[in-house]
């Protein structure tokens, strides 16, 4: 879905800054993710971090028939640039290392690697990087991906060498972060945030778009990747349960065959959208889903969409995903369904449901204190603490010698 790129007006000042406690100014990221798939957490969370330092996203290579390595750049906000390699085909993987590794040399020419943060999404990177000594490293652990589809099998032990290596964590989720506690000693929760003006507009919106305008009926949707963790089942027992409601999907299907899904005439696949057009489409939603199978791919996972549907103002019906259940399930702001029969039921009762008001101010009330803008505040704070003690862990003897005699003569006057 997201395209587009999303400049956030709101700034995160660093007070209190000296030379201890300053950050790195340069942030580079190493993703398994292309900006332009889908805009979620890494674009949050990074566009806002470009308004406090020069942001780097490099992406996976792209191969194709050159013979020459090279990185391209593209810019898409002042303080944001997309760095993706071009690498040749048929490469194998100590190739493909090396060469990243060449590049990266590359990058670094007339910059000092001490005023980077060094900000990871995925372990494999650490396979062309970790000779490099930046000021602080990162790793936002968003999900689980050696549970994933086609997972590589070096994944593992890569992420176990990253926590090891990195000097603070972050997790996408609670019931990640109970995972992972017991690895590291500064790992820190984060679970999905929302854009609340952005997502807000859905409730104001009174117009849809032109491919879902003219579809008549209570209108069912998600947005989202549709890949392994959809439960292409549960969808099409609802269709065929129900033939007067029309299933509304949005977003690009991924690792799984699309021959595969449900070609019901009440299932209407609208394809890839814009995060600036995602509202538009909310809009004439009667209820949202969060349809995801029950397996380990999906055991930790923190579903943006959830906050995202209630900000819009829209009944969430979901499978049992324990970062749904908790917090929302637990506030009664989502319903949980666990088969077929009960989504049926669940979404009916919301469908009939004529007073939302209060329930609405119980769903703007507990979403008060959740955007985006705060989490990469506190983010901000636990790296800044976290970038202060290692550098006085680092500091000379020679250099502490003279802060405390600084000090003393400070105290003495």
């Amino acid at each position: 879905m997201g395209f587009s790129n999303i400049a956030t007006s709101d700034h995160l000042p660093l007070h209190g800054q000296s030379n201890l406690d300053t950050l790195p100014k340069n942030l580079l990221c190493f993703s398994h993710l292309r900006w332009d798939f889908v805009y979620q957490r890494p674009q949050h969370l990074l566009t806002r971090f470009s308004d406090i330092s020069a942001v780097y996203f490099l992406e996976e290579p792209i191969f194709g028939s050159t013979d020459i390595p090279y990185l391209t750049f593209s810019q898409r906000l002042p303080d944001l640039w997309v760095c993706v390699p071009h690498l040749s085909h048929g490469l194998s993987k100590e190739e493909i290392n090396m060469q990243l590794k060449e590049l990266l040399k590359v990058f670094f020419i007339n910059k000092n690697a001490e005023e980077f943060i060094f900000w990871y999404y995925t372990p494999m990177a650490l396979q062309f990087s970790s000779h490099i000594t930046p000021g602080l490293v990162v790793y936002d652990c968003m999900d689980e991906l050696s549970a994933f589809k086609f997972a590589p099998e070096e994944l593992k032990s890569l992420e176990k060498d990253l926590i090891n290596n990195a000097d603070i964590v972050f997790t996408g989720g609670h019931s990640l972060y109970e995972h992972k506690k017991h690895l590291h000693s500064n790992i820190h929760p984060f679970p999905s945030s929302i854009d609340k003006k952005h997502f807000g507009k859905a409730r104001k919106q009174k117009s849809e778009p032109g491919d879902q305008v003219g579809i008549a009926g209570p209108k069912i949707g998600f947005y989202g990747v549709i890949d392994e963790r959809f439960d292409i089942n549960l969808i099409r027992a609802i269709a065929d349960a129900r033939p007067e409601w029309n299933i509304i999907l949005i977003g690009p299907v991924v690792k799984i065959d699309p021959g595969a899904l449900p070609r019901n005439p009440n299932i209407h696949y609208l394809g890839s959208k814009s995060y600036e057009e995602l509202p538009q489409y909310l809009s004439g939603w009667d209820v949202a889903l969060v349809p995801f199978m029950l397996n380990e791919s999906t055991r930790f996972i923190s579903p943006t969409k959830t906050p995202e549907y209630l900000c819009a103002g829209k009944p969430v019906v979901s499978t049992a995903i324990r970062d749904v259940i908790n917090p929302y399930e637990k506030n009664k702001l989502v319903t949980i369904a666990h088969n077929e029969e009960e989504f049926i039921t669940a979404i009916e009762n919301w469908l009939v449901l004529e007073d939302k008001v209060n329930w609405l101010t119980e769903v703007d009330r507990f979403l008060l204190t959740n955007s985006w803008d705060l989490t990469c505040a506190d983010m901000v704070d636990y790296m800044t603490t976290t970038f202060k003690n290692k550098k006085i862990v680092s500091m000379p003897r020679s250099n502490v010698s003279k802060v405390q005699g600084n000090m003393q003569n400070r105290l003495k006057s």
